[in-house]
């Protein structure tokens, strides 16, 4: 899976909090219609068994919002439209959720497009899965999840559905459908590609802050949330608010005339920073043998892409948490197992019983447990965690096959490389050597880091960010340079990773659900 599963299911630094997300309106954006006036009235009232992160039921009666666009000029009737839930009644007792937290629910996953056309309820934003999905060749292709329903939606690996958890914990919950990379028009011309998702996710927040004191909850503590490629897209959406990059594609769309800006963002395993992906991936996994193989990769490919990511790894000038120091390829094997990786192993250890711990141990003889501590080496975690997923490159194949290289399709060409690298070594038969004109602004456009590094005055403060330890749809050291990114300049990160844990898994959704609360400053 050359981009990962999808979540259609589902981080103060001395800054103010009214510092984050400024209400001030977007730039160079057109005004706003009134079809984009939300009608408050216009809703449903449902009741529903829906049960909290503990696993207890609860009933809950909210006011359910049907699909409505965001936008005043749609590229199709289907994606560019949102619904909203909100909470009326938990266990009988009445809720006022006009103060409450709005929960940014996006289900992107893969790059597809995700819609919410035929929700009925909460929880029900769909991710589309089709044949573009199984991509052929190379063992890089994005394919159709692990876990996935055929029908599009249900829990992914261990994922759940915060959009659920959101509502039942009282917060109000905002679904947006986005256009991804499989939509093609009469002409076959390609229009879901990038920007498009994190263009309409601008959009639907857009909405939300246009129709503040029309739309129920607070639209100035608005958190986004979102895993794999529509984690990337909800750490972009933190990252990027208010970046006049976006105003031509935002007025090109019709959305209204309003902030961006997030107040927080909640990222599970991102599939980001794509241009630097397949030179951190092979640092991470390239001695590993392939799924699909049974064999490690070319070695020398893997070997030049190490030595890019030692370069740029170099040139991002980062300190690790925790007063680790400058991180580099040649520490960074430390810093995971210090910083993440032994921690995890630590935390999941310790919470089982001891009989269940002497049984876990006596199956992993490479960790050593001491003092309540779990301590192991680089080798033998990379052991441990066995075989990858992708051949290399993992995110821009020579072969055109991988996910990522529709996402930056173009008109009617389907596939494009993305670096030079890739470029240089491309066996499709191109004769051109160079990347087309237009591929640097969309990979700024859709890469977090870059705003991160600009110290985008308008981004989210607030960071919730994890990953599985045995997640080999990316490389670790690309939440992890997220993380040490933004903790650089004084955001609030909070980055774990889950032990024994792959792709597009969630082992701790409460401890969200009250992390939200915490850093809006909401009380029931």
């Amino acid at each position: 899976m050359g981009i990962g599963a999808a979540a259609g299911v589902a981080a103060v630094g001395g800054i103010a909090l009214t510092a984050n997300a400024s209400s001030s309106k977007g730039k160079g954006v057109s005004g706003s219609s009134d079809a984009l006036v939300f009608d408050q009235d216009d809703y449903t009232e449902l009741t529903e068994t829906i049960a909290d992160a503990a696993g207890k039921d609860h009933e809950v009666v909210y006011h359910f919002y049907k699909p409505r666009d965001y936008v005043t000029n749609p590229s199709d009737d289907t994606h560019q439209s949102l619904v909203v839930s909100v909470p009326v009644k938990i266990d009988g007792k009445a809720v006022d959720a006009s103060g409450a937290p709005i929960v940014l629910a996006n289900a992107i996953g893969a790059y597809m497009p995700s819609s919410v056309a035929k929700a009925t309820g909460v929880g029900q934003n769909a991710l589309e899965m089709t044949v573009m999905g199984a991509m052929p060749g190379g063992g890089t292709s994005s394919g159709m999840p692990s876990g996935m329903p055929s029908g599009g939606t249900g829990a992914i690996n261990g994922m759940v559905n915060l959009a659920n958890l959101a509502l039942v914990a009282g917060y109000v919950v905002v679904e947006p459908g986005a256009r991804g990379r499989s939509l093609t028009d009469s002409s076959g011309a390609y229009y879901g590609t990038a920007p498009a998702a994190i263009v309409d996710l601008k959009a639907a927040v857009r909405y939300i802050r246009f129709n503040k004191g029309r739309i129920p909850g607070n639209t100035d503590r608005i958190v986004s949330t979102g895993t794999s490629a529509g984690g990337a897209m909800s750490a972009l959406l933190g990252a990027s608010g208010d970046s006049p990059l976006y105003d031509e594609y935002l007025k090109e769309a019709g959305a209204a005339d309003a902030s961006d800006a997030i107040f927080a963002t909640g990222t599970w395993c991102p599939i980001m920073d794509l241009e630097h992906a397949d030179a951190a991936y092979e640092w991470n996994w390239g001695t590993n043998v392939t799924q699909s193989t049974g064999k490690t990769v070319d070695q020398t490919v893997s070997k030049e892409l190490q030595s890019q990511f030692a370069e740029y790894q170099a040139s991002l000038k980062l300190k690790g948490l925790n007063g680790f120091g400058p991180l580099t390829a040649r520490n960074y094997d430390e810093y995971l197992l210090k910083t993440y990786i032994q921690p995890s192993a630590t935390k999941y250890l310790a919470a089982l019983s001891e009989s269940e711990r002497t049984a876990y141990l006596a199956k992993n003889t490479f960790i050593t447990w001491s003092g309540g501590k779990a301590t192991f080496t680089w080798g033998d975690y990379l052991s441990h965690v066995g075989a990858r997923k992708k051949t290399a490159p993992a995110f821009d194949a020579f072969d055109l096959s991988a996910g990522e290289n529709n996402e930056f399709g173009t008109g009617t060409t389907k596939d494009r490389h993305f670096t030079a690298y890739s470029l240089k070594n491309d066996t499709t038969g191109l004769t051109t050597k160079r990347l087309d004109s237009d591929i640097p602004e969309l990979l700024r456009l859709m890469n977090p880091m870059y705003y991160v590094e600009q110290r985008n005055r308008s981004r989210s403060k607030h960071w919730w960010i994890r990953l599985g330890t045995s997640d080999s749809d990316t490389s670790l050291t690309v939440s992890a340079n997220l993380a040490a990114a933004l903790d650089n300049i004084g955001d609030d990160v909070n980055h774990e990773y889950y032990w024994d844990q792959g792709h597009a898994t969630n082992t701790d959704p409460g401890d969200f659900i009250t992390w939200v609360a915490k850093v809006t400053g909401y009380k029931k």
